[in-house]
């Protein structure tokens, strides 16, 4: 048997051919690239589904890294089904409400959230590091040790009819040996390369004009002690703060996350990890002292502050091509308002595996699984730049010129409030009478 050469591709195109494609037997029959939440997530599906695979990570080391993010029901609803439930509980915080307030702390308006919601699932707020855990931890178990393969940076792919070929290099920059599967799915993030190689013209990432600066402290509750709060604008400076763990010192204590937006000329680095500095945002905050939340101090008291622009980019017009198909962030990066980037990365794990399981590992079911998600999250991409649930905070603030106001009803109505609210839900996925009811899950 002819020994495979160790070359990267150029990108050339998404059909590319090689001269390796007559290697046998594969190596897996599912290829995914990125051990983030939507790789960790499609992993476990496959196996559900009975369909064999092994996650490729870059990283030599896999850490809990990040700070919090929150899981809509929707989410939620996957990760129930792969028996995470009482996992998540175990280290997240059951979102009781989300509250508007405008940028002097006066009350805007507030619903319930999750199950107190209605619900059939909660939503979580957590820290981004803790759900992967979760769900690492989890595909370990369940698909073995050696399921998840560090170390392993995806350079390049060739494809033929029969298989795809994927080169790999460490971190130390020495090559590794090709593998070969029957279905390779990028879930390589912003940077991904498998985008890259199918997408060598994509444009640069498109910027909202709005950078963030967020961190996590260690603080008292604040408000039910398990609220989501939205404060303020882009033009003067907005805030999102929640806990994302309960009593982390044995008093009573909570990690509150914090996210602070504000119309900036220039974006920042494309870097999660990108440090930020106090001085570059802190100022539009520092008389922000509510009875229900010091945020001046909650940000000045925090520790390590991260600096990212608030970017997406446009729709694709299709993720897969012949055997190879992107997912989550490498498919569709979105700005992240809404609470729903992780949301919709885990959504498209069971759609992926269904389309697998029903017509085989196989371009057809690539097709398929693009038909689905491909239009459902273009739509949260461009609803999440036009109407995302913080234009509640915009309406107050053009309303009232930004000026306090004597009471809420004479600005706007409850009403019109909740319709703004439920618009982004039902392109969202999140009408409640929809994911409580048949509907099976990968077609939301």
């Amino acid at each position: 048997m002819r020994a495979w050469r160790h070359v990267v591709p150029p990108p050339a195109g998404p059909d590319q051919k090689g001269p390796h494609m007559n290697q046998d037997p594969r190596d897996c029959d599912v290829a995914i690239i990125g051990a983030g939440i939507g790789g960790l997530t499609l992993a476990l599906c496959l196996h559900a589904a009975g369909i064999a695979c092994r996650v490729y990570e870059a990283t030599p080391d896999i850490k809990p890294l990040g700070v919090g993010i929150n899981i809509l029901p929707h989410a939620v609803r996957v990760l129930d089904k792969l028996g995470l439930l009482d996992a998540l509980s175990s280290v997240g915080v059951e979102t009781r409400e989300a509250a508007f307030y405008n940028a002097h702390g006066q009350f805007v308006y507030s619903e319930p959230a999750g199950r107190h919601a209605g619900y059939q699932w909660p939503q979580f707020s957590i820290h981004r590091g803790d759900l992967q855990m979760v769900l690492l931890s989890a595909v370990k178990a369940r698909l073995g040790a050696d399921a998840v393969v560090a170390d392993h940076r995806c350079t390049g792919f060739e494809q033929d009819d029969e298989a795809v070929m994927l080169q790999f290099s460490a971190a130390e920059g020495s090559v590794h040996a090709p593998v070969r599967a029957a279905i390779a799915v990028g879930c390589d993030g912003i940077h991904s390369a498998i985008r890259k190689q199918l997408y060598p013209n994509d444009g640069p990432p498109r910027y909202s004009g709005v950078n963030m600066w967020r961190g996590a402290v260690v603080m008292p509750p604040f408000l039910s002690g398990a609220s989501m709060v939205r404060a303020g604008w882009l033009s003067v400076g907005k805030m999102v703060i929640y806990p994302i763990r309960d009593n982390v010192d044995g008093k009573g204590n909570q990690l509150i996350n914090w996210v602070a937006e504000i119309e900036t000329e220039q974006p920042a680095r494309r870097d999660w990890n990108n440090r930020g500095t106090l001085e570059d945002f802190f100022p539009a905050f520092a008389n922000w002292h509510f009875d229900w939340l010091d945020v001046a101090a909650m940000i000045k008291g925090t520790e390590t502050i991260l600096e990212y622009p608030m970017v997406d980019q446009d729709p694709l017009p299709r993720w897969s091509f012949g055997r190879v198909t992107l997912l989550g962030d490498a498919a569709h990066p979105m700005v992240p308002r809404g609470s729903n980037g992780a949301g919709q990365a885990i959504l498209d794990g069971p759609c992926l595996a269904a389309q697998l399981q029903a017509l085989g590992l196989g371009a057809e079911a690539l097709s398929a699984y693009d038909a689905i998600r491909g239009k459902a999250t273009a739509d949260v991409v461009l609803m999440n730049r036009r109407a995302p649930p913080d234009a509640i905070l915009q309406k107050v603030h053009d309303l009232t010129g930004g000026a306090p106001f004597a009471h809420i009803d004479d600005v706007i109505s409850n009403a019109a409030l909740v319709a703004i609210s439920d618009s982004y839900k039902n392109v969202a996925g999140l009408n409640k009478d929809i994911l409580n009811g048949t509907q099976p899950m990968e077609k939301q």
